[in-house]
Formats: structure tokens, C-alpha cells, sequence
């Protein structure tokens, strides 16, 4: 690689090790709110809900679409969310 591209490459890098950061400020957000429907609910069979689940990757996919970004990569991120939060739950559900 020449050192021309090295250094862009070196830029962009930090750009995204800021965006990172501001994922990991989001995801603490997330939790917290998530640490709150916990509390609401009574029964762990309520932690899955299929037809939000279903409700919120078609949103995805459409606002993928509208903003050019490929909905495969916004499909999969929220999926892998989904399931994590998910299993968050569960582990949680009997602490609260």
C-alpha cells in the first residue's frame, strides 16, 4: 500500500473508531430502556414477541431502502440486537 493510502486509510480508521464510540454511547442507552421493559413484564414467555420482531425489521428494511444502504447489512445487525437483547432478557428477567 502506499503511503498516500496508508494515511487516508489511517484517517478513515479514526472515523470510524469515533462512530464506534458513539454505537457503544446508543447501545448503553438501549439497555437501559430495555432494563426498564424487564421490570414491566410478568412472565418470560412475554420476552419474545414474533410479530414485533417482524414489525421492526420491515421498518428497517424500508428505511434501508429510502436512506441507500443495503438491507442485508440493517437485517442482520438488528437481528443479531434483536437475539442479544433477547437473551439479555431472559438472563435478567429473574434478577429484577
Amino acid at each position: 500500500m502506499s503511503p498516500i493510502r496508508k494515511k487516508k486509510l489511517e484517517v478513515i480508521r479514526k472515523k470510524l473508531d469515533k462512530l464506534d464510540n458513539s454505537l457503544i454511547s446508543i447501545i448503553k442507552k438501549r439497555t437501559k430502556l430495555v432494563n426498564e421493559v424487564i421490570k414491566l413484564k410478568q412472565y418470560k414467555k412475554e420476552i419474545v414477541d414474533q410479530k414485533r420482531i417482524k414489525i421492526i425489521l420491515a421498518k428497517i428494511r424500508k428505511k434501508s431502502l429510502q436512506q441507500k444502504i443495503d438491507p442485508s447489512i440493517t437485517s442482520r445487525i438488528w437481528k443479531n440486537m434483536i437475539w442479544s437483547y433477547i437473551n439479555y432478557e431472559r438472563k435478567n428477567f429473574n434478577k429484577k
